[in-house]
């Protein structure tokens, strides 16, 4: 590890300057207990998730070898944000955004703990890990339950996602340090995620496949716990009504919800950013939707080895999480968006022409390096110009179009491999997907280079009103 300050210690370094004036001493810039409570419930929460990336995919292989079903199982996972986060967004803005992460995380506490005892009351007739690929036929009941405890507990992953991305201006009162903290959050998550959870996933796998799902609950649990204690209110306070608005009813959610829709759409950049993402979510999701059977099927993996081929994500996201900053300010955020899709078609190519886990490993360290990059910068500009009252249905529209399209992708995913089988090998149909991915970012490189420009980034930030001091979202 390196010698990173805590991630409530970071240090803003003083402008340059000539050999004959003395240096300013570093300052060291406190981003608060609340925040590295925030940190903490993210990381622990992460690390179940990074073993439900382990164990969610090989019990949908070990229940069906069905391309298609396999795809609805990661379909259903993201299609809440195609059909609840429109909602969700309205939700943000008119509570308590710490109290509604508080009871999102319990309820995914309770439902993955149902998974958890269902998994285990079949577990003796189930598989071993690495035999799923012997599996004949679909168990209906079992693939069922799945398939709805996967929709509802993506319903409260959208309401606790959208309202944590808003609770963050709250807790970083100077917004010139977002990315910062979003760098250090993004890191966090990415250790928890892709460096501790799917290892120990692994490991419980091994054991038998419900012993994942209850530390997995276990996780929420305290993540629940941990976000609970921050205190303070953090309800999006509107501007004050003029004495001739005074008598005007309370807005419906429809009024609301078409409120954020109209800045967001009348905002050219978002408006452009949030419909390339949804398109790269669903270039990623036709891939991903196929990539436990094309790591199982073509590049020969188990549960360990593919753990460890997960590295590969650990490595670049954690790298990128603390580089983005310095390389949006080196090279330019909008170059810094152009490389994330440029390589991404390099890169997904490359992985449907290789057998080798390994190599997959590497591509995947240096593609999510880029994707956090993309993460930070843009999530931190959303943060910094959206007014705070607005910020969660903006959030959620921009989500709408961004993850909105996952779905889609997953689908599509499946379609592809069922086409392609019928012309080409199984093993062939599944390297399709991956160049149909590569094809789609190749496309989104050339718009975005266009669009997506550091002058028209940099535009929007210093436009941008100031933080109102305390006026925004009270947080004592």
């Amino acid at each position: 590890m390196s010698t990173e300050l805590s991630t409530d210690d970071a240090v803003a370094e003083p402008p340059e300057q000539n050999s004959s004036t003395v240096k300013k001493p570093k300052v060291k810039i406190r981003l608060g207990a609340s925040y590295r409570k925030l940190v903490s419930a993210t990381f622990i929460s992460n690390v179940g998730d990074g073993m439900s990336t382990i164990a969610y995919p090989w019990l949908a292989t070990a229940v069906t070898r069905n391309p298609v079903l396999v795809a609805i199982i990661f379909a259903a996972q993201r299609l809440p944000w195609l059909l609840f986060t429109l909602i969700a967004g309205v939700i943000t803005d008119r509570v308590d955004r710490r109290r509604v992460m508080v009871l999102m995380d319990t309820v995914r506490f309770v439902f993955t703990l149902a998974i958890a005892f269902a998994v285990l009351s079949q577990q003796s007739s189930l598989p071993a890990p690495d035999e799923v690929t012997s599996v004949v036929g679909t168990r209906t009941g079992l693939y069922l339950m799945l398939l709805g405890a996967t929709l509802l507990m993506g319903c409260a992953e959208v309401l606790r996602d959208n309202a944590g991305q808003t609770i963050m201006p709250a807790l970083i009162k100077d917004h010139e340090h977002l990315e910062r903290a979003n760098g250090r959050m993004w890191s966090a998550e990415s250790v928890a995620n892709t460096f501790i959870g799917p290892p120990l996933g692994s490991m419980l796998l091994l054991v038998g496949f419900s012993l994942p799902f209850f530390v997995d609950a276990g996780s929420f649990f305290f993540a629940a716990a941990l976000v609970a204690a921050i205190p303070g209110t953090f309800r999006a306070e509107r501007p004050p009504a003029s004495e001739e608005a005074a008598d005007v009813p309370k807005p419906t959610w429809r009024q609301e919800l078409a409120e954020g829709f109209r800045w967001l759409w009348h905002h050219p950049l978002f408006r452009a950013m949030a419909i390339i993402l949804g398109l790269m979510n669903l270039a990623s999701m036709v891939s991903g939707s196929m990539l436990v059977l094309f790591a199982q099927d073509v590049l020969k993996v188990t549960p360990v080895t593919f753990m460890l081929m997960s590295f590969g994500f650990a490595i670049g996201a954690i790298v990128g999480g603390f580089a983005a900053p310095w390389m949006s300010k080196k090279l330019g955020s909008g170059t810094c968006l152009a490389m994330t899709l440029g390589a991404s078609a390099v890169m997904g190519t490359l992985v449907g022409f290789t057998s080798n886990w390994l190599v997959v490993a590497v591509i995947w360290a240096v593609g999510t390096l880029l994707g956090s990059t993309w993460n930070v910068i843009t999530v931190s500009l959303r943060q910094s110009v959206i007014p705070p009252h607005l910020l969660g249905r903006v959030n959620s529209v921009y989500r709408f179009f961004a993850w909105g399209m996952m779905p889609i992708g997953a689908a599509i995913g499946g379609i592809v491999v069922v086409v392609a089988e019928q012309f080409v090998s199984h093993e062939m149909a599944l390297r399709a997907v991956w160049w149909v991915d590569g094809g789609i970012y190749f496309v989104l490189f050339l718009i975005g280079r266009k669009v997506l420009t550091t002058e028209k980034l940099e535009a929007v930030r210093a436009s941008a009103a100031p933080p109102p001091g305390e006026a925004a979202i009270l947080a004592t």
